[in-house]
This record gives structure tokens, sequence and C-alpha cells, in this order.
């Protein structure tokens, strides 16, 4: 089965609210287990690492507005591009301003899940 563009979009939009909400259960079903981020200060961020941020709760996102800019469909993988205007705190640090995603998604027999993506401060 493809990675459509539609399905990618919905998603999209259904993670932003898992992260918004602190979803674990969403958020632990949608991340690959071997999923890599690489952080705007070069860091690499692991799946686990990422929930432990939001069961901890010192992930905390006020506001998280995307601007989609290219999605790109390609058999079972897709490709998307996202401008997110953000508000929030990450381990006691304010987040604030535009940020550049490239996330990467792959359909496997449960579902499209996040495999990479990384992340620009504008």
């Amino acid at each position: 089965m493809n990675a459509t563009e539609a399905a990618v979009i919905e998603l999209e939009r259904q993670l932003i609210e898992g992260i918004k909400t602190s979803n674990l259960d969403f958020l632990d079903r949608i991340l690959h287990d071997d999923v890599r981020f690489i952080t705007p200060d070069g860091g690499v961020l692991t799946k686990e690492a990422d929930l432990a941020s939001h069961r901890a709760g010192t992930m905390v996102v006020e506001s998280l507005t995307p601007t989609f800019e290219r999605i790109s469909a390609h058999g079972d993988t897709a490709v998307v591009v996202v401008v997110y205007d953000t508000k929030g705190n990450m381990l006691g640090e304010p987040i604030e301003g535009r940020f550049r995603y490239l996330r990467v998604w792959k359909r496997f027999g449960d579902g499209l899940k996040v495999i990479g993506g990384s992340c620009t401060k504008l």
C-alpha cells in the first residue's frame, strides 16, 4: 500500500495534536522504534527520549501552527517539509519562533510511521 499525500497530511495533523496534548499512546504508535530526529542544536533524539520528555512534562507546547511546504509520496515512503510557528518549553527552556521540519514517513504492516526527521530554526 502506498503512502498517499492525503494520508500523510492527516497523520501530520494528528501528530501535531499528539505533540500538543502529549498523547503518549498515539506518539508511541506513530513513531518507529528506531526513529532518529536531528534537533536544531545538532543533537540526535530517539523515540524513547522524545516519549520521556512528554511523560516527564518537560515538553510543553502552547502553540504549533503548521504551513506545509511540500509533501512527496514515493511508494511506501513520504517526505514532508513543514514550517511550524512554535511556542512552548523544553527542559525548562523557552522555545519560540519559526522552525522548518523535514520528516520521513514509511508504511509498515501496522501503518505509516515516522522513521526520521530534522528541524532547523528559521
